[in-house]
């Protein structure tokens, strides 16, 4: 392989990467922690051969662990995020034409919930540094309309809960915390889910643990809790005296495999922040100083356990914007993810066509027209947001040399976007 050039930047000079380095991936064994444990409970799971989550234990052991881990005293696993998400929203009942004020740098399965619920997702805008809602944008999108708040915790980096806290308590609404990129994760010493009224986890494949797909609704009230284990399981009274179907509800249950895979990779959780932790911190630390890069940064009296490691990138300075580098980041092997998810959620033909039930489009028929105005000048934070990320793959895989790897990719696409022309 013939060797590149040196290039030199501020009187640094970048040695040359002589071979392309393959970065472990999350997408498979080369970047997750499954192994022999996942395989021996599976096995166990097996050979009990009672593969339902209703009449095993698996699932209900980890649930137990789970609440214990971060000191809630109900968790509920279900099939995937979203449906943790959608048991959430149904828990707090919403009447048809309620809004949710949520935001729109999310995935959708965190949406639509809301819509299948009935009720109307108001877009806050967010902070366009940290991609984060706040207490200010919180509290301008709220209405007499208002039901409830979803607060979601980015990138593994939580949301300054307290504000937002203040603003829910000042117009009785409840919190709904979305913590599916942000295990373990802290804000004022108190992990993420702990703090609002009910709060979704996902385990899908990318996450810090994983069982392909599944999730987990957290709570400590015991009417929401209540309500969550009977949307999860078609509204049936499992254990009541007199059981019935008591409303409309799907089946969201976890089974028995997944509930297995997830015991074993809750042991593991810990570790895993800690590693992605430390690495991610070694990486600030090879990075700092760069012209228009700005590095992940968490409130300083929170916990970023880092999903993926953020950049926002100052089109400004560096040719190209995060367009730009991610381009020249993807051509040495460093898969990234400029602007996330491309577009906000109300640019998307679900929400932006009312692509609901039928041709009725249904419930936005039941919406105010403030609550369904996306001009883009009511979201300056949200575009500008888009606009500068830079999300890198991250994964408690990854070794010195890897982040070694990654630097010296950034720093010398960097000094190629930011030379003289």
């Amino acid at each position: 392989m013939t060797k590149a050039p040196a290039v030199a930047a501020r009187g640094l000079i970048l040695s040359p990467i002589a071979a392309r380095l393959l970065l472990p991936s999350d997408q498979d064994a080369t970047g997750r922690t499954l192994d022999s444990e996942e395989i021996e409970a599976v096995t166990a799971a097996i050979r009990s051969g009672t593969l339902t989550s209703t009449k095993g234990t698996f699932t209900k052991a980890f649930e137990r662990e789970f609440a214990a881990l971060v000191g809630a005293k109900y968790a509920f696993a279900c099939s995937s995020g979203s449906a943790a998400m959608h048991v959430a929203v149904a828990a707090l009942d919403p009447e048809p034409g309620d809004e949710i004020v949520t935001t729109a740098i999310t995935d959708m399965g965190a949406i639509t919930p809301i819509l299948f619920q009935g009720a109307i997702p108001v877009f806050a805008d967010v902070d366009p540094r940290s991609a984060l809602v706040t207490a200010a944008t919180v509290a301008a999108a709220i209405t007499p309309r208002t039901r409830a708040i979803v607060v979601t915790h980015l990138f593994g980096n939580p949301c300054e809960m307290r504000g937002i806290l203040d603003v829910a308590a000042e117009h009785g609404l409840p919190v709904i915390e979305d913590c599916a990129q942000a295990f373990l994760a802290k804000d004022e010493g108190e992990y993420v889910g702990r703090r609002g009224a009910i709060s979704a986890f996902s385990l899908q494949q990318g996450k810090h643990i994983t069982t392909g797909e599944g999730g987990l609704v957290v709570t400590d009230d015991p009417q929401l809790a209540r309500r969550s284990f009977l949307f999860i399981n078609k509204a049936w009274g499992y254990g009541d005296q007199n059981p019935d179907h008591y409303f409309i509800a799907l089946n969201y249950r976890m089974n028995e495999l997944t509930g297995a895979v997830a015991l074993a990779q809750l042991k593991k959780l810990p570790g895993v922040v800690e590693r992605r932790i430390s690495l991610a911190r070694s990486l600030d630390e090879r990075l700092r100083g760069l012209a228009g890069i700005g590095l992940p940064a968490a409130p300083a009296a929170s916990v970023h356990t880092y999903w993926k490691y953020v950049l926002n990138v100052d089109e400004r300075v560096v040719r190209g914007g995060a367009v730009g580098l991610g381009k020249k980041l993807a051509e040495a092997g460093v898969s990234c993810a400029p602007r996330y998810i491309q577009k906000p959620a109300f640019e998307c033909a679900v929400i932006r066509d009312q692509q609901t039930f039928g041709n009725s489009r249904w419930p936005f028929t039941l919406a105010h027209p403030e609550a369904t105005d996306y001009s883009r000048s009511r979201f300056p934070g949200t575009y500008q947001a888009l606009n500068d990320v830079l999300v890198l793959p991250w994964n408690e895989r990854y070794d010195e040399t890897h982040v070694g790897y990654i630097a010296d990719a950034i720093r010398r696409s960097h000094a190629e976007l930011t030379a003289p022309e």
